[in-house]
């Protein structure tokens, strides 16, 4: 019995130092993407799901590791802050306002940001701050809206989907229609880049003609284990399917972020945040 106990409180503590180290380190992850349809060759970093963490005073780790890319962009796929009364988010916005000083910045909202939108009886002017903040620094914030890149013929589109899309349990089916209603009909002719926050909807943002998606959400599962990969979803189901990494359907891709903060539970095993890195390129050029 002595023995089991050992045993236990050994485990315990390695995955309890497992998950310090994990909560407080990123790695980065490299994907390349080719198409046709594009101009010319460019490297867009990826961030999601920060979350208000700090990877050194004034996320300093994180920026230098951006810098180092030398990326074209940024594109933000959203939860940079955590929509809680207790937390300022000023901090963050001055990390992101750094970033558009350096680099173009695309910004879609998770539903972080969108919760604090829609309810300023709660989290009064802080998305409202926020957005002006780094509107006024240059970031694009693209919420239900797109900007066109005509140096590489790319159309980069902004998803905000409706807080029934994040309920819990129970996953809210999404109707054909509902992608147009949103964003308006994909042009076939340009290289149609999604930021859409939620993964979980991939099949719908292909078929309406996202060339690639780049979302987070998932936060890889919180810990992840062999072959079996990610554990829980933000919407508690056992073993996502889209935990994190690389997805494709019917010619289109979706590179899902596993985020670099946590929020409500911090919890990261085996699964450090992620510094995503995009190689987009012309095909056949």
């Amino acid at each position: 019995m002595n023995c089991l106990i050992t045993i236990i409180c050994v485990l315990v503590l390695f995955f309890v130092i497992v998950m310090i180290i994990d909560c407080n380190r990123f790695v980065k992850r490299e994907y390349c993407c080719e198409s046709g349809k594009l101009k010319r060759e460019g490297t867009f970093v990826l961030l999601s799901d920060l979350h208000n963490k700090s990877f050194g005073k004034q996320n300093e780790r994180l920026f230098r590791a951006i810098e180092q890319e030398k990326p074209d962009a940024i594109l933000i796929a959203g939860d940079m802050y955590t929509s809680s009364a207790r937390e300022d988010n000023q901090e963050i916005a001055a990390f992101v306002q750094r970033l558009a000083e350096r680099y173009p910045v695309y910004y879609g909202n998770g539903n972080h940001e969108q919760k604090t939108r829609l309810f300023p009886e709660i989290f009064g002017d802080r998305y409202t701050v926020f957005a002006d903040r780094i509107c006024q620094a240059g970031v694009r914030l693209l919420v239900n809206d797109k900007w066109y890149l005509p140096d590489y013929n790319m159309e980069i589109y902004g998803l905000e989907v409706g807080r029934e899309y994040y309920h819990k349990p129970t996953k809210m089916l999404m109707s054909e229609a509902y992608m147009e209603e949103m964003l308006g009909k994909a042009d076939e002719n340009r290289y149609n880049l999604l930021i859409a926050h939620n993964p979980e909807y991939f099949d719908n943002y292909a078929a309406w003609g996202a060339d690639l998606t780049v979302s987070g959400h998932i936060h890889g599962g919180l810990m992840r284990l062999p072959v079996l990969g990610g554990v829980i979803s933000p919407r508690l189901c056992l073993f996502p399917h889209y935990d994190g990494g690389r997805f494709t359907k019917a010619g289109r891709e979706m590179i899902l972020s596993r985020g670099l903060g946590t929020h409500t539970l911090p919890i990261r095993i085996f699964n450090p945040g992620e510094l995503v890195v995009i190689h987009l390129k012309p095909k056949n050029r």
